[in-house]
């Protein structure tokens, strides 16, 4: 409408974009002389592209006025940077909600026997599990891991377009044939796969008993989630995947980097092979 203003008549123009005329002179006189609290905003959304910029988009819009209070000492209210945001029209590229497959129909949901005791005497004690998804172009792909607790190894893993029931037996029927495992315990969230009764039944058949976390408590899966950080920041975010079988090959390669050489502090800066062969 600005653009088009001196070359038609703004009476013309307010009608055919549905405003009052008042109302675009309304705006005009601000824009010529913005009041302080516009004056703030400007300089507000300056400082919150250089944060979007700077941390490449991760970050929403608590992220972003926790980052404006640490770096510039700004207290800005919630709402305000999530307003400016919306305007800037940026928004958090991370953190998407998990998508819901499948039905919740006779769920079971066990204890958190686990209750964060993230260590293990020996092999084959505790394990965790969870599910994780993989970006891949407009799509994903879903990794099922089970991780031991002993020594941070991955034991198995199932790489899969959906994200359902199938993918998670998998990885349990996987691990149980690599590993002699007795009074073994196997930790998860509260995910659809795991609360289904074919869940609990594979784990029965096995002698593996099961634990869960809070509902909503990501802290009592830490060690996963961790396992998954690392993935992630080392694998996935460093390269562009042309096709799912590029993507899938490289998380089989980082997996066997992850379990045979990337060494821990934790572990005595050894890696998890290492560590259970030398120490175990």
């Amino acid at each position: 409408m600005e653009e088009l203003a001196p070359s038609y008549p703004i009476t013309l123009l307010c009608r055919l974009a549905g405003v009052a005329r008042s109302s675009y002179y309304k705006w005009a006189a601000r824009k010529q002389h913005p009041t302080a609290k516009q004056i703030q905003d400007d300089e507000l959304k300056a400082k919150i592209m250089e944060c979007h910029t700077h941390v490449k988009g991760i970050y929403g819009y608590p992220r972003v006025r926790t980052w404006l209070k640490k770096t510039y000492n700004l207290q800005v209210n919630h709402k305000r940077v999530y307003r400016l945001m919306r305007e800037l029209g940026i928004r958090s590229r991370i953190r998407r909600k998990k998508p819901y497959f499948g039905s919740r129909e006779a769920t079971v949901v066990s204890k958190n026997v686990l209750n964060r005791k993230f260590s293990a005497a020996a092999p084959n004690q505790k394990w965790a599990t969870d599910v994780t998804y993989l970006p891949i172009g407009s799509r994903f792909l879903y990794l099922s891991v089970i991780f031991d607790l002993y020594n941070n190894e991955v034991v198995s893993y199932q790489i899969g377009r959906h994200n359902n029931l199938k993918l998670v037996l998998d990885t349990v029927e996987a691990a149980v044939h690599k590993r002699n495992v007795k009074k073994l315990l196997l930790h998860s969230d509260q995910g659809f796969q795991y609360t289904h009764k074919h869940y609990h039944t594979l784990l029965k058949r096995k002698k593996i008993k099961p634990s869960m976390s809070r509902k909503g408590n990501c802290w009592d899966n830490a060690c996963i989630e961790s396992f998954f950080g690392h993935l992630k920041s080392e694998c996935v975010r460093l390269q562009s995947f042309a096709s799912e079988d590029e993507l899938t090959e490289a998380i089989g390669s980082y997996i066997h980097f992850y379990n045979n050489e990337r060494f821990q502090q934790k572990l005595n800066n050894l890696s998890p092979v290492e560590y259970r062969t030398k120490v175990a």
